[in-house]
C-alpha cells in the first residue's frame, strides 16, 4: 500500500502525461511527415493506401451516379445513392486509424454526413438544391486532396519528403 500521497500524485501525473502523449500520437497527429509540396504526407502501408484510394473512388463513383441521375431528373436515385454513401462505414483497421490525423478523420466523417444531407435534399425534389449540396460536398473532396497525400512507409518518397 502506498503511504505517501506525493508518490500517488506522481504516478497519476505520469499516467496522465502518457495518456496525453498517446492521445496526441494516435488520435490527433497520426503518422505524418511534412511534404515537399505543402501537403501533409500520411505514412501508410501499400495495402492501406490501396484501401483508402478505393474508398475515395467510391465517393467519386457515387458523385458520378448522382450527377447522371440529377441530369435525368431522377432524384429518387440521387436520394438512394447519397443516403447509401452517407450510411456506409469504411472498414478501417485500428492501426490505420492511428495513422490518420484528426483533420483527415474529421473531414471523412463530415463528407459522409454531407452525402446523407444530399440524400435528404434530393427527397425534397429540387434539382438545383441537389446541385448546390453536391458543390458543398465536393469542397470536402478538393480540400482533402489539396491538403493530404498518402506515402508508403519505408519508400524513397517517404524519406525525401
Amino acid at each position: 500500500m502506498l503511504k505517501s500521497p506525493k508518490i500517488l500524485w506522481l504516478i497519476i501525473l505520469v499516467l496522465l502525461a502518457g495518456l496525453g502523449f498517446m492521445t496526441n500520437k494516435f488520435i490527433i497527429a497520426g503518422k505524418t511527415i511534412p511534404s515537399n509540396d505543402d501537403r501533409t504526407a500520411i505514412l501508410v502501408t501499400a495495402e492501406e493506401r490501396t484501401m483508402i484510394l478505393g474508398e475515395m473512388r467510391k465517393f467519386l463513383e457515387t458523385i458520378q451516379g448522382i450527377t447522371e441521375a440529377t441530369a435525368k431528373g431522377d432524384l429518387e436515385t440521387v436520394a438512394t445513392l447519397a443516403t447509401d454513401m452517407g450510411n456506409e462505414s469504411p472498414n478501417v483497421s485500428p492501426s490505420l486509424m492511428g495513422k490518420l490525423p484528426i483533420e483527415f478523420k474529421s473531414l471523412g466523417s463530415a463528407t459522409h454526413g454531407l452525402f446523407t444531407d444530399l440524400g435528404e435534399t434530393a427527397k425534397g425534389g429540387d434539382a438545383n438544391a441537389v446541385l448546390r449540396d453536391m458543390g458543398n460536398l465536393m469542397l470536402n473532396c478538393t480540400s482533402c486532396h489539396a491538403d493530404n497525400k498518402f506515402v508508403i512507409e519505408g519508400t524513397a518518397e517517404a524519406k525525401t519528403q
